[in-house]
Parts: structure tokens; sequence; C-alpha cells
């Protein structure tokens, strides 16, 4: 069975409505990432810090997977081995139906030991994470998100992953942020690799990728739905 290894970014969930730390409106306009991002910031305020994510949690439960989340699951029914690696801290692959998901940056919707990182509790429903919710030893619990000073979760667990691809498809990712950004370079040379993005050109710029433009909720279904039918992977011609 042909192996498919996608590595999504924030780009496939700003097709969802969900801002991004470099938006300039949404939620992430009125917070410095040193503030809200950093452990340096959980420790000068962690309720502001909890408020905040609180408010991402909200806004995330409030949004819905979009085509592009909707078409990796229907791949992956369709009889294809598909690993999703996602930088993004949402839930939407899960909620389209994606069943193999690695999370390098975290669970938002799961809190965590501010002393001990392997404490994890999942958040049910509407439930958020308080000033006072403390873990089973008696400590503050704190989102479940990998934040900047901090090691990426799973890292390696994710290079395995890439390293076993027939097929690497990259969305909505800059390919920049380090180490995830690495993690193409983990595929073996002979395996096939699709950047998409609306600034794939420029991705794909020493990668051996095949750029495909423009927004991820339009053409990973096209691409999808040309895997499924032709039943082999590989490129629809307008592509090649």
């Amino acid at each position: 069975m042909p192996h498919v290894v996608v590595l999504t970014g924030a780009g496939i969930s700003a097709e969802s409505g969900i801002s991004t730390f470099r938006d300039s409106q949404g939620l992430w306009a009125d917070h410095r990432i040193e503030d809200v991002a950093t452990p340096e910031g959980w420790e000068r305020d962690p309720e502001r810090v909890l408020a905040f994510y609180n408010a991402r949690r909200d806004e995330i439960r409030a949004a819905e997977p979009n085509a592009a989340h909707h078409a990796l699951a229907r791949l992956e029914e369709s009889g294809v081995r598909v690993s999703i690696i996602t930088q993004n801290i949402d839930n939407f692959h899960e909620r389209a139906g994606s069943r193999d998901v690695l999370h390098l940056h975290g669970d938002i919707f799961k809190a965590r030991s501010s002393v001990d990182s392997k404490m994890l509790y999942r958040l049910r429903g509407d439930e958020d994470i308080e000033l006072g919710d403390q873990c089973d030893k008696g400590y503050q619990l704190r989102p479940h998100v990998v934040w900047f000073g901090e090691p990426v979760l799973l890292y390696d667990t994710a290079c395995h992953i890439m390293a076993d691809a027939d097929w690497v498809l990259v969305v909505g990712t800059s390919l920049k942020v380090m180490p995830a950004a690495a993690l193409i370079d983990e595929a073996s040379d002979i395996t096939s690799k699709v950047v998409i993005d609306p600034n794939a050109d420029a991705l794909v710029k020493g990668t051996g990728a095949t750029p495909i433009v423009g927004p991820a909720a339009t053409h990973v279904p096209e691409l999808v739905d040309h895997w499924i039918d032709s039943k082999r992977l590989s490129l629809p011609s307008r592509y090649q």
C-alpha cells in the first residue's frame, strides 16, 4: 500500500478562518508573541496566557474543517495509507476524519502539567483551562502547546514517518519554521514531493518538489480526486 505523508501548516487552517501569528488582524493582533507564546510570558502572567488560548480554542470550536481537510480524510478512506504531520494545534484533521495525525507543536484541546510534560489531560466539550486548575501532582495546568524556545514534540517520530513516504504532500506551510521545515529533507531522494500553497513556486526551490500554486481547499481535493479516480499516485497532466 502506498504511503502518503502530508505536512500541514497554518495556511490550511487559515482557509477555515483561523488567525495565525503573522496576521495583522484576529486574535494575534493585540498580543505580543513574547507575552503569550513563550515560557517567559507564562512565568510573568499565566492568567493572560490561559485567557489567550481559551479564546483560540473558542475560535477553533466555532470554525469547521475545510475541503482540504476532508479530502485528506477521503484519501485515507479510499485505502491509501495517509500519515499527517501537522504544525497546527487545532483539531480540524481529526474532525474531518483523519486517523493518523501527529501534532508537532501540540494540541490545544489538551492540557498538561506545568512541571511534567508527560502528564496530559484531554479537554472535553467546552472545557477550558483556568488559573487554579491543577494536575494530579498539584501543579497548575497549561496548554499542551509548544511555545517559542521549547523543543518540538515528537520530531524524531516525524522524521521516521517522513523517511517512509512514497509521496510527500506539503500544504499551507512556509517551510521556514525550523525544525519542521527540515522534515521534507528526511524523505528519500526518489520520493515524489508536491507543495500546495499560494507561494508554492518560491517554496519549492531546492526541495525537488513540484509546486501547485493556489489555495489548499481548491487544489488538495483536485489532487486527491485524481488519485482516487485513477487508482494511482500521479500528478494530473496540468500540473506536470
